[in-house]
């Protein structure tokens, strides 16, 4: 199938690592150019490289902390400016979760959420308000944002809401901005393979006395497939939001965790 996305330009907040530079190259192998966003300028830059050099397309580094309205603004300014288009948002940028286990009632303060909530559902939101003005004048836009499963299960007090309200924001925008040509989704990931998984294996091992071998069963019995889902084959999913192909697609979750959980969503 081809996902037109030849020429487009896409913005990727969080891309210089896990799902997001999963996200970045999959686009790029499919044609669009891409800047890259996160706050570590030395990954960033190094992530730049690698996917220009295996995609061919022009990737673009911009340092920027999605927790500040302005560097989000200066972020957007940079993008339209080097590429005169965005036709593709994609919000991956947040405070990774799943690697330690989540406080307890008693040890969440609100130093810990306002910081995650901050990064990942306001940031969210100021980077879909600087893009939407030029995705409306051009009259076509994709915005993709990454939440998690932790939106339909408990577990995690702070990373359940701040999920939640990403699907809420998802919802919001997609009805606001689709009369613009401009779909809106959000993605839920379950636990999913990336650079930091390795190192999540051997935490659970030396926890539990346990092989690594055995850890990393663990991990991929978590899902319906046996298969702990990697960064790339959410990235595939996300890839095709991206695209003109998913115009019947808006205001949708969409659950890239390979079958997690046993509740009948409808």
């Amino acid at each position: 199938m081809n996902l037109e996305l030849n020429g487009k330009v896409a913005l990727v907040s969080g891309g210089s690592k896990g799902i997001g530079k999963a996200v970045a190259r999959r686009l790029g192998l499919e044609g669009a150019n891409v800047a890259i966003a996160a706050r570590s300028e030395k990954t960033l830059h190094d992530t730049a490289n690698e996917l220009a050099e295996e995609t061919g397309q022009r990737i673009l580094p911009i340092i920027t902390d999605t927790g500040d309205d302005q560097s989000v603004r200066a972020m957007v300014d940079t993008a339209h400016h080097e590429f005169g288009q965005i036709d593709i948002l994609v919000n991956s940028a947040a405070v990774p979760g799943g690697g330690n286990r989540p406080p307890k009632l008693d040890d969440i303060t609100a130093e810990a959420f306002w910081s995650d909530m901050n990064v990942k559902v306001l940031g969210y939101l100021r980077a879909a308000q600087a893009v939407a003005p030029h995705m409306i004048t051009q009259g076509w836009g994709r915005i993709i944002n990454i939440s998690g499963l932790g939106a339909r299960s408990s577990g995690s007090t702070i990373g359940s809401m701040r999920n939640v309200s990403v699907s809420a924001l998802t919802k919001n925008l997609a009805d606001e901005l689709g009369p613009h040509g401009i779909n809106v989704t959000v993605v839920h990931p379950g636990m999913t393979f990336t650079e930091r998984s390795p190192d999540m294996f051997k935490a659970r091992a030396d926890t539990e006395n346990i092989s690594i071998e055995e850890a990393e069963l663990q991990f991929n019995n978590g899902n319906s497939i046996r298969h702990l889902v990697t960064a790339e084959e959410v990235a595939d999913v996300i890839t095709f939001l991206a695209s003109p192909r998913s115009i019947a697609i808006n205001g949708d979750a969409i659950a890239a965790g390979g079958g997690v959980g046993t509740a009948i969503h409808y």
